[in-house]
């Protein structure tokens, strides 16, 4: 296998909240209307902005990242794409230094050119002193230029590309507007499955980056060929039911397609909507908004006893986040309204008023090491002894527990599988 070459560009910002979803989602549907293969990935875990770039490239979002995927497996996908598209985007994660490994450290170690998003609405001539400071902070990081965001007028847009130092290109402008900005909630953007008007708003996006600046494709990259790697078929014959809808949906599309090259047949269903559980041997409840839901899924109690009796059966259920609030005895939300749940883990959980967990996490479990992330706005109470706890690589105060019950295993981590596909495959063996 020989390096593939293909344009890309890593879309980072000085902090969090600065526009690079509204950015790379602009880029990824202007390039993609004009009939260009366009691949988009996220640097470091997240759920909620791949929906979103999903939706403006037309194609599935993957995670990059030096620590929860790993060097080796992030190459292989950037090689993959780099063969059927003509653009690749990388959404940064944080400030472009923030965080070890950072978007900074992936765009070094792959060689990508760095765009960075700056919030200019409150800025003049500063602005070229920001983008001067990130392009010039660490010597060897490849950057490209800037693209000024919530600009309040074209005349402002040019003020702001007049402060630029000349090394540095001037990607455009998106004006402020409520045609352009993505909703939020309290874990992030609000599921592009909610969103009736997501196409416009792409659209729009797009519209305004053509009209502020010429947008060229960017430099090829050299996508060094990765290692052969073989998966055994640990998964063979298994039948797997995935939870998915508005209240579970949080989901690496690199953990579904790891299970389906495991050997497994994944087979979906809805937790809200269906009365009855596929024909499965392990079911698979990943995290979401279940409470937004909790009326609806304390009155399906029809799927509450398919899946309690599925336990009963000793048939493997891994869950995650809001997937094991799911299990829980009751969910309280924020605003004090409480549902009953499966009940078949000892415990409950209530809605915090701010974010109790944000931490990378590895932990041991009977199969192997996973690696992973944990993000939460609830606190848990659980009489269950937990069987590991996870170890987070940078600052060590969040240890998440991971409980196991017969054949159910949950957690608040969200496992990234092919991080370890052996333990990943004994989650879901029967």
């Amino acid at each position: 296998m020989s390096a593939r070459n293909c344009p890309a560009l890593l879309i980072a910002a000085p902090a969090s909240g600065q526009g690079k979803t509204t950015v790379t989602a602009a880029l990824a549907r202007l390039h993609a209307r004009q009939g260009k293969r366009v691949r988009v990935f996220k640097c470091g875990p997240d759920f909620l902005d791949p929906m979103i770039l999903a939706r403006a490239s037309g194609a599935p979002v993957y995670q990059l990242d030096l620590w929860m995927v790993g060097a080796a497996e992030s190459r292989r996908l950037l090689w993959q794409a780099a063969g059927e598209a003509e653009l690749i985007l990388i959404e940064g994660v944080m400030g472009l230094f923030d965080g070890s490994p950072s978007a900074a450290d992936l765009a070094r170690h792959f060689g990508v050119p760095v765009l960075a998003v700056i919030d200019g609405s409150a800025m003049a001539q500063t602005f070229g002193a920001l983008a001067h400071g990130l392009a010039s902070f660490q010597a060897d990081l490849p950057f490209s230029g800037v693209l000024g965001n919530k600009v309040g007028s074209v005349r402002h847009g040019e003020i702001l590309r007049d402060a630029l130092p000349a090394s540095i290109r001037w990607y455009g402008a998106l004006p402020r507007s409520a045609d352009i900005e993505l909703p939020s909630r309290h874990l992030g953007l609000v599921q592009a499955g909610e969103l009736a008007d997501l196409d416009a708003r792409l659209d729009a996006a797009a519209d305004a980056l053509a009209a502020s600046a010429e947008v060229a494709l960017p430099p090829p990259v050299s996508c060094a060929a990765p290692e052969p790697q073989a998966l055994a078929p640990l998964l063979a014959g298994v039948r797997s039911g995935v939870a998915l809808d508005a209240a579970f949906a949080f989901l690496y599309q690199a953990n579904l397609d790891l299970l389906r090259e495991l050997g497994a047949e994944l087979r979906f269903f809805s937790p809200l909507a269906d009365e009855q559980l596929p024909e499965v041997d392990s079911l698979y409840l990943p995290g979401g908004y279940p409470e937004l839901h909790l009326a609806r899924l304390e009155a399906n109690q029809a799927m509450a006893e398919a899946i309690r009796a599925h336990h009963a059966a000793g048939k493997p259920i891994h869950a995650e986040c809001g997937g094991m609030l799911y299990l829980l005895d009751r969910l309280t939300d924020k605003q004090g309204q409480s549902g009953r749940m499966l009940g078949l883990l000892p415990g409950a959980a209530t809605l915090q008023p701010r974010l109790t967990a944000l931490a990378l996490q590895e932990v041991e479990l009977p199969g192997g090491r996973l690696r992973g992330h944990t993000f939460h706005h609830s606190a848990l109470t659980c009489d269950l002894q937990p069987i590991a706890r996870g170890e987070c690589p940078n600052y060590k105060r969040t240890a998440e527990a991971v409980y196991r019950q017969g054949r159910l295993s949950a957690s608040y981590i969200h496992f990234y599988l092919p991080s370890d596909p052996v333990a990943a495959a004994e989650l879901f063996q029967p």
